[in-house]
């Protein structure tokens, strides 16, 4: 089980689209915010950007939209580290409803950013450390390619 808490969040009526569901610019928003969640819980928070002049971006990204949400709808996500080593990071999100199977993933990977400098660089030693020590398998879904015709 992972080391960090789930982030909670509830569907609101501006994120609904003209089908009715969730649209899929507010899944990636609710990841987003999961992910300020899991910098602020792992050291990467206001404080440390401020003091440093550094941050996570995110470079690369796979969204997989398993179910449709609708308004109202509980949300909880479940965040994975997967690996940080050097000046990057690679993590995944699981979005859940209101059951036990996801309703959309993401696998993120990022980059720790001297905003300054204008470049990645390494994580201090102990930020590495402290995500490395959260680093638990990646999920079955985690590492596939867009497929299809």
């Amino acid at each position: 089980m992972s080391g960090l808490p789930l982030f909670h969040e509830t569907v609101r009526p501006e994120w609904i689209d003209y089908n009715g569901h969730m649209s899929e610019a507010f899944y990636v928003l609710v990841f987003g915010f999961a992910t300020d969640a899991l910098m602020d819980r792992t050291g990467l928070d206001a404080a440390y950007r401020e003091s440093t002049g550094c941050s996570l971006y995110t470079v690369e990204s796979h969204v997989r939209y398993l179910r449709d949400v609708p308004e109202g709808a509980p949300l909880t996500v479940r965040t994975r580290v997967l690996g940080a080593a050097g000046k990057k990071a690679r993590f995944t999100h699981e979005m859940y409803a209101d059951g036990p199977d996801p309703v959309a993933t993401i696998e993120l990977l990022a980059l720790h950013v001297d905003q300054k400098a204008g470049r990645a660089v390494p994580f201090p030693d102990s930020l590495r450390d402290g995500l490395a020590a959260l680093a638990e398998p990646p999920p079955q879904w985690a590492g596939r390619s867009v497929t299809g015709p």
